[in-house]
């Protein structure tokens, strides 16, 4: 069956007076006369077989067949509005999906952000941040960057970032710390990570198992070194995400011991294929953490085969 050729102007018009009920506002919308709006209209129900619009002494009225046809031309010229708003100065723009753990999205992406956003203009980058917690299918992400050892089931990862956790605190705090073992004087602030200071104080030479003084528990190194800051007590939190409170002296980190836990990492689902603006971010990530490398932790892809059956 030879499906009818349906004309642009005709759909256009159709879609102008659905909306408004009215072929005169459609015709000014459209910058032409009343009269070559009917006329379109009355073309199309020719080549339909079918009466769109009931024609009433004050308006229009949609036919049940306007009423089923309008919602897939309008959303037909959604789509190719949505198309040409993403050309600019000739080039068309690639939407780019990441989401981050919300302390490195501040502490380390958005000062960097002009910088890829000036080297690949055709990339419209859109970021969504969360607390280590990601499902990159559900949430129709490109890249999720996270926090860990870089082995997540189905998954490729590239390592951006080394961050070791060290006390962090107002520079008043660390007037009255006079060693590691000073610390368990203070409000202790720490993750949901119950291992993170016992990890720390070991590593500082106190053993395995202090005996760690009360705090509050965060879900963010961001909300943790806000409380810091507030004066609620000692954050035990990456110095390389808050370079700013550093170099500002709004914070200190008063003793130079810090512990490893893991890296940040740029991370895709192995079965998602990678588009230009995937390649143009992970090329631009792996050369700006090139360009001071805090760790040689490698890039690799963990695959699972599946079991047998």
């Amino acid at each position: 069956m030879v499906r009818p050729y349906l004309p642009l102007t005709a759909l256009r018009a159709f879609e102008a007076s659905a909306r408004h009920l009215s072929f005169t506002r459609a015709a000014i919308e459209l910058c032409v006369t009343q009269g070559a709006v009917s006329h379109q209209v009355k073309a199309l129900e020719r080549t339909l077989g079918a009466t769109l619009f009931e024609r009433l002494p004050r308006g229009l009225m949609l036919t049940r067949e306007g009423e089923m046809l309008l919602p897939g031309v309008r959303d037909a010229f959604d789509r190719i509005a949505g198309t040409l708003t993403r050309f600019e100065k000739g080039q068309m723009r690639e939407t780019l999906r990441i989401g981050a753990v919300g302390t490195f999205a501040v502490g380390w992406l958005l000062p960097r952000l002009p910088d890829f956003a000036e080297r690949h203009p055709f990339v419209d980058l859109r970021l969504s941040t969360h607390n280590n917690r990601v499902d990159p299918a559900a949430e129709g992400l490109d890249f999720a960057i996270r926090f860990g050892d870089g082995a997540w089931h189905g998954t490729w990862a590239q390592a951006i970032l080394a961050a070791p956790l060290s006390p962090l605190c107002p520079p008043d705090v660390a007037a009255r710390l006079t060693g590691p073992e000073s610390l368990l004087g203070q409000t202790l602030l720490r993750s949901y990570r119950a291992d993170e200071w016992p990890r720390w104080f070991a590593e500082a030479g106190l053993g395995d198992d202090p005996r760690l003084p009360a705090g509050i528990t965060f879900d963010s190194s961001l909300a943790m070194v806000e409380a810091a800051l507030g004066g609620a007590g000692v954050a035990l939190a990456p110095p390389a995400l808050f370079e700013r409170h550093l170099r500002s002296g709004a914070l200190v980190q008063p003793f130079e011991t810090g512990v490893d836990l893991g890296n940040y990492w740029l991370t895709r689902l192995l079965s998602r294929p990678e588009t230009a603006a995937m390649t143009a971010f992970r090329t631009w990530t792996d050369a700006v953490a090139a360009r001071a490398p805090p760790s040689a932790a490698p890039t690799f892809s963990l695959e699972v085969e599946p079991l047998s059956p």
